[in-house]
C-alpha cells in the first residue's frame, strides 16, 4: 500500500504537469486565433472567451488521452533510470504486476474521456456553432469595429468608424462608401448613432457630414452637406445551417446510422478505447536501454502514438466514405494495437525472465 500510494502520487503529479502544459499550448493557439478574428470583426471581443471555452472542451478527450499516456510513460521511465525496476524484478515480481496499479489510475480518467467524448464535446461544438451562426446573422452596423474597414454582408457598402462609445452607443468620425445604380456614394460624418423606428427598421443616423455621389472618372459629382442624415440598414436574412456531424449528439448518430454518422461515432468511441490501450502500452514502452540512449524509448513511444492516432483517423474516413464497415473499422485498429501490446509484454517478460534465470545460475 505504501508503494501504491507513492506511485499514485507520482503519477498524479506527472499527469497534472503534462495536462497544464498541453492546455497552456492549446489555449495560447486558440487565443491568438480568436483574437485575430475579433480584430478583423468576424466575432466580437466578448465572444472570445466563449469560443475559447467551447473549443477547449472539444479538445479535452485528446488532451486527457495524451496526458495519461505521457504521465505513465515518464513515471515508469524514471523508475528504470533510478534502478527501482531492478529492485522490483529482483524481488521476484514481473513487469505484468504493474498493470494493476496502472489500471487503477487509468480507468477513472478513461471514464472521463468517454463522458466528454460522447456527451460534453458534441454539446460544446453545438453551442459554438449556434453562437457563431448568431454572430454571422448580425446586421452590418453591429459588425463594425473601430479603426477597421468593414464590408457589408452584401458586399455593396464599406464602413469605417474611428471611435465608438459603448456606453452611449455612438460613433465618431464615420466613413461609408456604397455603390448604387453604377454611382459611387461616399458619406463622411463627425458623429452618428443607431436608431430603431417604430416599425422595427434600423437606421444609421449620421450628424454633421457630407455626401459625395457620382460616377468614377466623371467630374459631375454631387456634394451635399447635412446636419442629420439617416441611412436605412438593410435587413439581413438569417442563415439556419444544419449542425455538422461533429456537432451532432451521440444519440442522433445512433438514431441515423449513415456512413458519416458511423465515422464520427467510431472516432468518439475510439478515444477512450485508445486511451486505455495506450496506458497499458506505456508499461513495456517505458523500458530504458542505457546502451541505446535514455530518449530512445520516448521517441519510439511518440511514433507509436502518432501511428495509432493516424490509423484511427484513417478508419474514421474509410467508414464515413463507406469503404469499411463500422464493426471492422472500430475493432480493427484497436485489435492490432492489443496484439502489439501483448507482443511487447511477451518480449519484456522473456528478456527479464531470462536475465534473472541466468543470474541465478
Amino acid at each position: 500500500m505504501i508503494f501504491r500510494r507513492a506511485l499514485y502520487r507520482e503519477l498524479t503529479v506527472a499527469a497534472v504537469t503534462v495536462f497544464l502544459v498541453l492546455v497552456s499550448v492549446i489555449v495560447t493557439i486558440l487565443v491568438v486565433r480568436f483574437l485575430g478574428e475579433a480584430a478583423s470583426g468576424i466575432i466580437t471581443g466578448g465572444a472570445v472567451a466563449a469560443f475559447l471555452g467551447f473549443n477547449l472542451i472539444s479538445y479535452l478527450p485528446i488532451v486527457l488521452s495524451l496526458t495519461l499516456f505521457v504521465a505513465i510513460l515518464v513515471t515508469l521511465t524514471r523508475c528504470y533510470r533510478d534502478s527501482e525496476m531492478a529492485v522490483w524484478f529482483s524481488s521476484g515480481v514481473s513487469l505484468a504486476a504493474w498493470m494493476r496499479p496502472v489500471l487503477y489510475f487509468s480507468v477513472p480518467i478513461v471514464v472521463v474521456i468517454a463522458a466528454v467524448s460522447l456527451l460534453l464535446a458534441p454539446w460544446a461544438l453545438q453551442q459554438s456553432s449556434e453562437y457563431k451562426r448568431q454572430l454571422e446573422n448580425r446586421d452590418d452596423v453591429s459588425t463594425v469595429m473601430p479603426g477597421i474597414f468593414k464590408e457589408s454582408q452584401r458586399s455593396s457598402t464599406v464602413y469605417f468608424v474611428e471611435k465608438f462609445n459603448k456606453k452611449k452607443n455612438t460613433f465618431g468620425n464615420i466613413f461609408m462608401q456604397s455603390m448604387e445604380h453604377h454611382k459611387l456614394g461616399v458619406l463622411v460624418a463627425q458623429d452618428g448613432y443607431q436608431e430603431i423606428a417604430k416599425n422595427g427598421d434600423k437606421f444609421m443616423v449620421l450628424l454633421n457630414g457630407r455626401r459625395y455621389q457620382g460616377i468614377p472618372g466623371n467630374p459631375g459629382y454631387k456634394i451635399m452637406e447635412f446636419g442629420r442624415y439617416a441611412v436605412r440598414i438593410q435587413p439581413f436574412e438569417a442563415k439556419y445551417a444544419a449542425f455538422t456531424t461533429k456537432a451532432k449528439s451521440t444519440l442522433q448518430l445512433l438514431v441515423r446510422p449513415t456512413p458519416a454518422n458511423h465515422g464520427e461515432l467510431l472516432w468518439r468511441l475510439g478515444l477512450p478505447i485508445s486511451a486505455l490501450i495506450l496506458a497499458l502500452l506505456a508499461i513495456p514502452l517505458s523500458f530504458v536501454n542505457p546502451r541505446a540512449g535514455r530518449s530512445m524509448n520516448l521517441i519510439f513511444a511518440v511514433l507509436i502514438y502518432m501511428i495509432y492516432s493516424n490509423f484511427i483517423s484513417i478508419s474514421q474516413a474509410w467508414v464515413a466514405q463507406g469503404k469499411l464497415g463500422f464493426p471492422m473499422g472500430l475493432l480493427g485498429v484497436h485489435l492490432i494495437m492489443v496484439g502489439m501490446l501483448l507482443l511487447l509484454f511477451f518480449h519484456r517478460l522473456s528478456v527479464h525472465g531470462l536475465f534473472f534465470f541466468l543470474k541465478g545460475k
